[in-house]
């Protein structure tokens, strides 16, 4: 007889990445459950999200990530925790490792990552103290001893490629475009449902099992400069080219505000010191997940670009 699909608990389930992975989730036919704040239900652009969920057979539990008692309630009615909570909460995941210790019931925590491989990566501030955050709740993880997986999904195609990583930009350039640094170092783009797939893949798999799951599909790794000929190619024209060298860049990101400067660093840590793909997958620590499941459609660069031409 097989066994029945682990029951799942969201917390941060309504946010950019996490509505993804919940939607994977539940057509998967898992038990889905998503942690939903009081506060939650007053915000309209939430509760469409949430009206979504439900219409998918997720069950809504009302708690919060800062009470401790609806925190573990929640979480014994689990086997797996995936944490998709936003940038304001990484530090405050040390809260859920606290109720999965006091639960001890689950078999696998996915804590918010979702992008860098942060143990690997040589970023500038303010990037470097989100990294380092997330690094952080790894060691608290491991410390624990809480069974896990960590999603190493790089970049967001549905964040990075509308503008072909043109900072403030609201589609791809027709004339002219900036490259950082010598647009040779390779990045990973993957589109946000594809992530939610290949996470939900990996929930009951023993290979994935206290390894880092990478999202590195053949098809969707490109440097800054083949990414701008690929989007050249689709539009049949030549673009004129600025390159932006990396001293440049640091002194913009110092003088930037606040999101440009956070941005600018994450695309420094992809595009000028290539912190996507400059390190071997080595299996002592990790996976990859389109080999892992290579039944998965994944959308490819290439075809995701097409809809902005």
């Amino acid at each position: 007889m097989a066994s029945a699909k682990s029951k799942i608990l969201f917390i941060g389930g309504t946010g950019y990445i996490g509505k993804f992975i919940v939607e994977a989730s539940a057509k998967a036919g898992h038990d889905t459950f998503v942690l939903v704040r009081e506060s939650t239900l007053s915000n309209p652009d939430k509760v469409k999200i949430i009206d979504g969920f439900k219409s998918l057979g997720v069950k809504i539990v009302h708690g919060d990530l800062f009470d401790h008692q609806s925190l573990l309630s929640a979480i014994k009615l689990v086997d797996v925790v995936i944490s998709t909570v936003g940038h304001g909460q990484l530090p405050d995941q040390v809260k859920i490792i606290t109720a999965i210790k006091e639960a001890g019931n689950v078999k696998r925590f996915f804590p918010s990552e979702f992008g860098n491989d942060v143990d690997r990566v040589h970023a500038v501030e303010p990037a470097k103290s989100a990294f380092e955050i997330k690094a952080k709740i790894r060691r608290a993880i491991e410390a624990e001893g809480i069974p896990y997986t960590y999603v190493s999904s790089n970049y967001f195609a549905g964040y990075f490629l509308p503008n072909l990583v043109q900072v403030g930009a609201s589609a791809p350039p027709r004339d002219k475009v900036v490259i950082l640094g010598d647009g040779t170092p390779k990045a990973i783009f993957n589109k946000e449902e594809d992530i939610g797939s290949y996470t939900i893949r990996a929930v009951e798999d023993p290979r994935t099992l206290n390894k880092i799951l990478y999202i590195r599909p053949p098809a969707n790794i490109y440097s800054f400069n083949e990414l701008v000929a690929l989007w050249e190619k689709k539009i049949g024209k030549t673009l004129e080219k600025e390159y932006v060298p990396e001293d440049k860049l640091l002194k913009t990101i110092q003088e930037s505000p606040i999101p440009i400067n956070v941005i600018l660093s994450i695309n420094h840590s992809a595009f000028v010191k290539g912190d996507h793909t400059n390190f071997e997958i080595e299996p002592s620590f990790g996976v990859e997940a389109s080999q892992l499941y290579p039944d998965v459609k994944y959308t490819t660069v290439d075809e995701y670009l097409n809809q902005f031409v």
